[in-house]
């Protein structure tokens, strides 16, 4: 199935000839923002656009497609199969994972248990479907670096969002599961508590994580890295977008053990990565700074565990479609 196929199944057969323009050139595509009220925009790394009622895509916004209540709900329907209670554990989450690895997320009005924690959420009224994208060769340029005599190093990916940490993290993966020049392949313990990295759908990764790598999907990151631990004994163990001390500590843990780390983290300086947490700045071998240039992401600077800059391979490989 393309690319193209798996997102027009998100839709209901009544809207599907809408998208027929929109989805031409899918794998420019990023994100399609869905919500009660609002234009129907798509997002590309060249800016926004706004899909119309007639299925034209433009640039004004007055033309677009509005969504109302009940476009909102037989799109999530069709998503669901018409089966909500089978999805209640997902949309608690707040996102559902498709075919392909496509993830829609969702907000509205959330419903309480007794302990304050979200039990559910009903009248979901918006929704932001992310287009999966695999850069194969995304991590080239770093890869060289990632290495000492055959060990992988521990490695930690900073960028403010949107500059392709998770693209890049997905890619180092499948090079370190399967191998390269530079390291024999190891065996990878995936923690997706988001379902981004490996984008699984019914289990199963949608995206190219490598032929010895294990996802644990949709656990929280902690519980998930001491799981992985004790039952697949990974060599390097994988998690995106780590913050705070409890999230450290476990990797902490995880090299106690004797296992390699790769990670991501929000940011955009070493002093953001210092003010996370006091561990940030001391597990780690090998610190990536990304960035987005006229809309492509990019490798910035590179640092090693003294925090002093590498060699400068800024430019030299994009680390996003």
């Amino acid at each position: 199935m393309t690319k193209r196929e798996e997102i027009i199944r998100i839709f209901p057969e009544s809207m599907k000839p809408r998208w027929e323009q929109a989805l031409l050139h899918v794998d420019k595509l990023q994100e399609i923002r869905l919500g009660v009220g609002q234009p129907v925009r798509l997002i590309t790394a060249g800016g926004e656009r706004f899909l119309s009622g007639k299925g034209n895509v433009g640039s004004d916004w007055q033309d677009a497609w509005y969504m109302t209540e009940r476009d909102i709900e037989e799109i999530l329907k069709n998503i669901c199969r018409y089966s909500m209670y089978a999805f209640e554990n997902e949309i608690r989450q707040g996102f559902l994972t498709v075919s392909g690895g496509h993830r829609i997320g969702m907000a509205g009005q959330v419903v309480l248990n007794e302990n304050g924690i979200i039990r559910n959420m009903t009248h979901i009224r918006f929704m932001n479907i992310r287009i999966s994208h695999e850069v194969i060769g995304a991590a080239d340029a770093v890869i060289p670096y990632l290495y000492k005599e055959n060990r992988f190093l521990n490695t930690l990916i900073i960028s403010p969002p949107g500059c392709g940490k998770t693209t890049l993290l997905r890619d180092i993966i499948r090079q370190v599961s399967e191998g390269n020049a530079y390291g024999t392949g190891r065996q990878v313990g995936v923690v997706d508590e988001r379902s981004e990295i490996a984008g699984s759908f019914m289990g199963i990764p949608q995206n190219h994580l490598g032929f010895r790598t294990d996802v644990l999907d949709g656990s929280p990151k902690v519980q998930g890295m001491m799981l992985l631990m004790r039952s697949m004994a990974p060599a390097v163990v994988a998690v995106d977008e780590v913050g705070g001390e409890e999230d450290l500590r476990a990797l902490h843990q995880v090299l106690q053990s004797g296992s390699s780390v790769v990670a991501t983290m929000h940011g955009d300086s070493m002093e953001d990565v210092q003010n996370h947490t006091k561990y940030a700045g001391i597990l780690f071998q090998r610190y990536l700074f990304l960035e987005k240039q006229k809309g492509i992401c990019q490798i910035r600077d590179m640092f090693d565990q003294n925090h002093k800059r590498m060699q400068d391979i800024r430019g030299t490989k994009k680390c996003s479609a």
